[in-house]
């Protein structure tokens, strides 16, 4: 502990330095990756992926401007990413954690314009003490990508409206694009800094220069394609938020957005308790963190409240329930809030303990992981994902006994059909209905396709048979079990029946 205790000083002594910063805080964020990659193999890797994360493979194995839930973004990632690694518990838990870390990264570039040196590394430290930069980063799906892109986004329309510069304005409207590609919630990051660059007193001179228009142009290009599939798909992925987000009754709305307030800042309680007690903030300084005078700082402020309350006023007008947990790429200027004002002093020891305790808190989770996934086992019989490796094996040598080809569509139960289309090598496609278009007759036909059932579940065996259409098929009962010891180590039986292409 001595050792790691002087080696986590040194670190921080390099960090100070200018001409060190930038270069120790990026291999300190490969370190950061890849201790809570490590912890999510170990503590989540046995029970298997979590259903956010298969049916994403399952999108990304058609590409596509859209899907039927949400923009196409976090497949394509998805895609792209397992074309180059194999699909795995670790490259997945790697993918997921590159998402917090990018957008630490970017949160260390906005801070270099409004913070010293001391108060970037400690608004970096404090910032991975948030779960969102850690345990719910593991779970990559269309909230975690949208992390980098807030980020991204923020970062570009402060330095285009700072500088209208030509270039930071085309990245602002990139990265605007990608993060509505990622999920709608990030209308609310559009509005938000809308609402920003019409409040700031600078508007005349931004409005009149070329960065916002440029901003816009290169947006709306970039989701044209979408824009055009939405039309196609007869606006599908609006069909199912207003299916999945029916309107409440006021009253529950109320609750729910006080919740969602209530609980985001919840998540931020530490890093704002440890700036308070290390800076000893009063009523004053409190006052101009939440809301600067200056127009540099006050621009991030409307910045920051914009998005982040946005969300709150959007659902008592609609009606709807919001989570939490949809805040959690809305933090991107959140050390530039809490360190910025001139009253909070830092001295380089504060910022030492901090980095110190926020490095090590890691650290004893990692050492401690074992215990954790040992306590978390699922009570009951095993899930189909975590047995869904094994599984999948097993689909794909009983479909190659019989046929030559790749296996490319898998039906039947959606809780078994996702996580094994997630790990088979064929990379077969998903036939869950209301999930994906499903293929034509035809296609389906001159394909052949598996359909997998727990064994003796006839609700499901009997929509299989409905979907070969009396087509010949062979049926295998397969026994599933992992290494004692391990979740889904109980025996699990499954109805496994082959359809083979016909022409």
């Amino acid at each position: 502990m001595l050792r790691l205790a002087a080696a986590l000083k040194n670190l921080r002594v390099s960090v100070a330095d200018p001409a060190n910063a930038n270069v120790t805080v990026f291999f300190a964020l490969i370190a950061y990756v890849a201790v809570w990659t490590a912890y999510g193999v170990i503590t989540k890797g046995p029970a298997g992926f979590h259903p956010d994360m298969t049916e994403i493979i399952a999108w990304s194995r058609d590409l596509d401007f859209g899907y039927l839930k949400h923009p196409p973004l976090s497949a394509w990632l998805v895609r792209g990413w397992f074309e180059l690694v194999p699909v795995a518990n670790w490259s997945y838990y790697l993918l997921a954690m590159l998402m917090p870390a990018i957008a630490l990264w970017v949160i260390w570039l906005i801070s270099a314009d409004y913070l010293s040196l001391e108060k970037r590394v400690a608004g970096l430290a404090i910032m991975t003490l948030i779960p969102f930069f850690s345990f719910h980063a593991l779970k990559f799906n269309v909230n975690t990508v949208l992390m980098p892109l807030w980020a991204l986004t923020t970062f570009f329309f402060l330095r285009s409206y700072t500088t209208r510069r030509p270039r930071a304005a085309a990245f602002a409207g990139i990265f605007a694009a990608a993060a509505m590609l990622g999920k709608y919630w990030s209308i609310f990051l559009i509005a938000g800094l809308v609402i920003a660059a019409l409040a700031d007193r600078r508007r005349s001179a931004y409005f009149r220069s070329a960065a916002p228009w440029i901003t816009v142009m290169v947006g709306a290009a970039l989701i044209a394609p979408h824009v055009i599939w939405l039309a196609e798909h007869d606006f599908s992925t609006f069909k199912y938020a207003s299916a999945v987000h029916e309107a409440k009754s006021f009253g529950a709305t109320v609750i729910a957005a006080i919740g969602y307030l209530a609980g985001s800042f919840g998540y931020v309680a530490l890093p704002a308790i440890i700036v308070f007690v290390v800076a000893r903030v009063n009523a004053t300084t409190l006052r101009d963190m939440a809301w600067p005078w200056d127009d540099d700082r006050r621009l991030v402020a409307l910045s920051f409240w914009a998005p982040l309350l946005l969300p709150a006023a959007a659902a008592l007008l609609a009606g709807v329930q919001i989570t939490s947990l949809w805040s959690m790429s809305a933090w991107t200027l959140l050390p530039v809030m809490l360190l910025s004002p001139k009253q909070v002093t830092w001295r380089p020891v504060d910022s030492e303990r901090v980095a110190i305790f926020a490095a090590i808190l890691p650290l004893i989770l990692l050492v401690a992981s074992p215990f954790i996934a040992d306590q978390n086992k699922p009570k009951g019989p095993p899930s189909a994902a975590a047995q869904a490796p094994l599984l999948a094996r097993e689909v794909e040598r009983l479909w190659h006994q019989i046929v030559p080809y790749p296996l490319r569509y898998i039906g039947g139960d959606g809780d078994i059909v996702l996580p094994v289309t997630a790990y088979a090598t064929d990379k077969p496609r998903a036939l869950v209905p209301g999930f994906i278009v499903l293929p034509d007759p035809v296609t389906l036909r001159r394909a052949g396709m598996v359909q997998i059932c727990f064994a003796g579940d006839e609700a499901c065996l009997s929509r299989a048979r409905a979907e070969m259409d009396g087509a010949p098929f062979q049926t295998n009962q397969t026994t599933i079990i992992r290494t004692p010891g391990q979740p889904g180590a109980e025996p699990r039986r499954y109805t496994v029946m082959v359809v083979p292409p016909r022409s």
